[in-house]
């Protein structure tokens, strides 16, 4: 009982504090309804017809509600409690490339894209991809895992409100502190959300636990690109936009409709095109959205690049 009046709690603390957010930035503008459509076709027309960085499209978004596309902007962003890890030495940083992808470098070790639709938890996707990719890079392929995005979604309560939002920190501190099982273990899709947490698979099976054996944040774009140069993919925070929903390539760049909230991604690389430096990032929205599956955002869009947070793999005695 405790428990559950303290998620109710802090999640109309957290409602009340993006609708008062939500009324300051909209200004004398009309508020946009729960009802409204997330992107009407207006909003697609105009993006293409007033800049050629990227394509917008409404074949993946359709007719999907603001109420809806606000799920998919269910992180709550935080001060990161963990250790900054900064870029060492100028070599360091004159070493870094023009482009990098780590699907490239470790192809058999960065998963395939996931879709989250069913509860719309990035912060809890983009932390198992992130950690996932890791063991396999960090064990030369041995420990090629996918780790259960569910098992966080009903276990960690320490901020997080199942469905309805939920924190990097919270959930990197979680695998540091508990560990994470597969995904072959607690699929996605078996269990309901509102259901009390497990204590083995849904096949019956004892659990076998992977953890984070450290969580570092990195703060600004060298120190992000030397670590995924050195250790594959990390998780970011930033601003998601309407406009968003309806990207379908090239490089994306805000261009209108209202901040939803804030997302998690993974986060594989970098580029440049035309003299603009990007991010490759790893949504969960499923192969169909962008390009399958995954965006280039230009460096430091909706605050995307300031900093990230990932782990290293606790590997000892696997």
């Amino acid at each position: 009982m405790e428990i559950k009046s303290l998620r109710r709690n802090n999640k109309m603390k957290y409602l009340s504090f993006i609708s008062l957010f939500a009324l300051v930035l909209s200004g004398p503008t009309v508020q946009l309804k729960d009802s409204d459509l997330a992107i009407p076709q207006e909003m697609i027309d105009e993006i293409n017809r007033v800049q050629d960085s990227w394509i917008a499209s409404s074949k993946w978004v359709g007719n999907m509600t603001i109420a809806e596309a606000k799920h998919k902007a269910s992180t709550i962003s935080k001060p990161r409690p963990f250790p900054a890890k900064e870029i060492g030495a100028l070599s360091d940083y004159l070493s870094i490339p023009a482009s990098f992808d780590a699907r490239t470098k470790w192809p058999n070790c960065i998963h395939p894209i996931r879709n989250d639709d069913l509860c719309d938890a990035g912060w809890a996707f983009g932390a198992t991809e992130t950690l996932s990719d890791r063991f396999c890079i960090a064990s030369n392929g041995k420990i090629n895992i996918v780790l259960s995005p569910l098992y966080l979604i009903v276990c960690d309560i320490s901020y997080d409100d199942r469905c309805s939002f939920g924190s990097p920190d919270s959930v990197w501190n979680f695998m540091k502190n508990y560990g994470v099982p597969t995904e072959s273990c607690l699929p996605y899709n078996v269990l309901d959300t509102d259901e009390m947490c497990p204590n083995s698979c849904w096949l019956g099976n004892d659990f076998q636990f992977y953890k984070a054996a450290t969580v570092n944040s990195f703060n600004g774009t060298a120190a992000i690109q030397a670590e995924i140069l050195a250790n594959g993919p990390v998780e970011v925070i930033f601003t998601m936009y309407q406009d968003l929903l309806s990207y379908k390539g090239g490089i994306y760049k805000h261009t209108t409709g209202d901040s939803l909230g804030t997302t998690c991604v993974k986060v594989v690389g970098w580029g440049n095109q035309s003299g603009t430096n990007y991010w490759i990032a790893a949504n969960s929205w499923g192969t169909r959205w962008g390009l399958q599956g995954y965006f280039w955002i230009a460096f430091g869009e909706g605050g995307i690049g300031k900093q990230a947070v990932a782990g290293t793999p606790y590997i000892k005695g696997l």
